[in-house]
């Protein structure tokens, strides 16, 4: 056996089923804010697609996927960030959601033969921590508490491990804090990087959720062109049609950036046997070319935000992310698996304690004292569990 499985922690939602286990909740609807599954309605023009190209069954797809593809990411990348282009041959890839590619990135990235760090935001979503194990790597933790405003503190990390650092991982917007990085916070990383050599991944699948139409969330390849990176050198950018499309299970995304690094990355993905059905592609193409769904998938978030925060703020350290669907809630007596496990022995209502997202690190797990919600349900069922939540607190 591969002697770095011994080094995986339990999944986040292993430890929420141990932790409820054995409590008999209210005989209420169950309500589950835990998981950041998307639960709204797949838009009608991408189930068309699918079906319609049900014959792409009969066929191999290629890795690389078909041209149309690759067309329409690259020609969504160029108008959501206002890129001058991007090479649809060479500048972008297709992949099987974001958290496959996520995870096998770091299999093509990291040279394991020298000693090798992998660096992480801390908390973070655990395929980070996981593929830089099995890879081989080291995991280096960058704290994003509350005090700092969830800043990544980059200052944190001394010199001699930034110096054997091979990748670094970004999330923006957050998971689970919703915060955007700044143009500033991009400038630091591309210094770091262009000083010491390393490749930053960064995890944009929460960029279509957000609350202002006028103002969305700046990307990574945008602040590259806006700081004289056009070669987008040593970036790669994850997305995803899950959150933006409401497509969990269609298990499409995209990756571009570093021309070179994609090409390694294709090598790699090829021998990794994870084409994508041509169907899904068909339906992907006609997700990537339309705006009208997203605009109104992101109304929907905006009304449960609406509606709940006002409710959980007095009661919860609850408010509102810069992006994402998530809320990200301090709890009263700062301990939250005993919050989220009387929480649900009191109201059949779900949540995620916060240290599951986190690991101990700089003498602090930056996660604990919160529970992440997920805004993923339709906005009664959202408005019923900040109700229960509510009532809860004042029992």
């Amino acid at each position: 056996m591969n002697p770095h499985l011994s080094l995986l922690q339990p999944y986040p939602f292993e430890r929420l089923r141990a932790l409820l286990d054995g409590i008999n909740p209210p005989a209420l609807p169950p309500i589950r804010l835990s998981i950041g599954e998307p639960q709204h309605a797949p838009p009608a023009l991408v189930l068309d697609a699918l079906t319609t190209h049900l014959d792409g069954l009969s066929t191999y797809p290629s890795t690389a996927g078909m041209d149309a593809l690759r067309e329409s990411i690259a020609a969504w990348f160029v108008r959501r960030y206002g890129l001058p282009a991007l090479d649809p041959s060479c500048q972008v890839l297709p992949v099987n959601g974001s958290r496959e590619a996520l995870f096998a990135f770091a299999q093509a990235v990291v040279d394991a033969s020298k000693p090798a760090v992998v660096v992480s935001p801390n908390p973070f979503y655990q395929i980070y921590e996981g593929a830089a194990l099995l890879a081989g790597a080291n995991v280096t933790f960058l704290n994003q508490t509350a005090d700092t405003g969830f800043a990544l503190e980059l200052d944190s990390i001394p010199d001699h491990v930034w110096a054997r650092t091979q990748l670094l991982y970004v999330c923006s917007p957050g998971n689970p804090t919703g915060r955007v990085l700044t143009l500033d916070d991009w400038r630091g990383l591309f210094d770091r990087a262009s000083r010491h050599g390393f490749v930053i991944a960064s995890d944009e699948c929460y960029s279509e959720i957000y609350g202002d139409e006028s103002a969305p969330p700046l990307g990574g390849l945008e602040a590259a062109v806006r700081l004289g990176r056009d070669d987008f050198a040593s970036l790669v950018v994850f997305t995803s049609l899950s959150k933006r499309s409401s497509l969990p299970g269609l298990r499409s995304g995209a990756v571009a950036g570093d021309a070179r690094l994609l090409k390694a990355f294709l090598r790699y993905r090829t021998y990794h046997g994870c084409a994508m059905s041509p169907a899904v592609q068909h339906a992907s193409v006609a997700a990537w070319r339309d705006e009208a769904h997203v605009i109104d998938n992101r109304a929907r978030y905006r009304e449960k935000f609406d509606a709940v925060v006002p409710m959980l703020e007095p009661v919860l350290g609850a408010t509102r992310p810069d992006a994402g669907f998530y809320l990200w809630a301090r709890v009263p007596g700062n301990d939250d698996e005993r919050y989220a496990r009387e929480l649900f022995r009191r109201t059949h209502v779900t949540v995620l304690p916060g240290r599951y997202l986190a690991r101990d690190a700089h003498g602090t797990n930056p996660g604990q004292g919160f529970v992440r919600m997920a805004l993923v349900p339709d906005l009664d069922t959202c408005v019923e569990a900040a109700r229960r939540i509510v009532e809860s607190g004042r029992a």
